[in-house]
């Protein structure tokens, strides 16, 4: 089973993600509280949103195309990426956040509900000879650098 949760101890409302059409394959993201990203800037926003997921599948986060193309918004490490096991994790109870970078000329301007990225489920295969058995005890660059 697939499905999108509010995190424990969220302190505000939260829109959960949402496809916006029969054909799109991303669900849309939404900002949880309102922010600005700079010129040259990096900001990391919470959604204050988890995952549960099977143990084979991955969710991938992207920026949302019109900000890339129009904005010149882009995540810093292009493509983010949400395993299974970050859900529910003790460090931030699966918290999903997007990192993003400003390289237009102005500002964006972020309200509250305004979508800020998408998320594609994918499932993923193991190879023959798979041995992981560690466990995640945290969230961003839990595993090492």
């Amino acid at each position: 089973m697939i499905k999108f949760e509010v995190v424990k101890n969220c302190p505000f409302p939260v829109k959960l993600p949402k496809r916006s059409t029969a054909g799109s394959a991303g669900y849309d993201f939404f900002a949880a509280y309102p922010f600005s990203i700079g010129t040259g800037q990096t900001v990391f926003v919470k959604t204050w949103v988890k995952a549960k997921m099977p143990k084979d599948t991955v969710l991938l986060l992207f920026e949302r195309s019109s900000w890339g193309f129009k904005k010149q918004v882009s995540i810093p490490n292009a493509v983010g990426v949400i395993d299974s096991d970050y859900y529910g994790n003790a460090e931030n109870d699966g918290n999903i956040a997007f990192a993003f970078t400003n390289h237009g000329s102005e500002p964006l301007e972020v309200k509250v509900g305004d979508k800020i990225g998408q998320g594609i489920f994918l499932p993923f295969l193991l190879t023959d000879d798979d041995e992981a058995e560690g466990e995640r005890v945290g969230g961003m660059g839990s595993t090492g650098d």
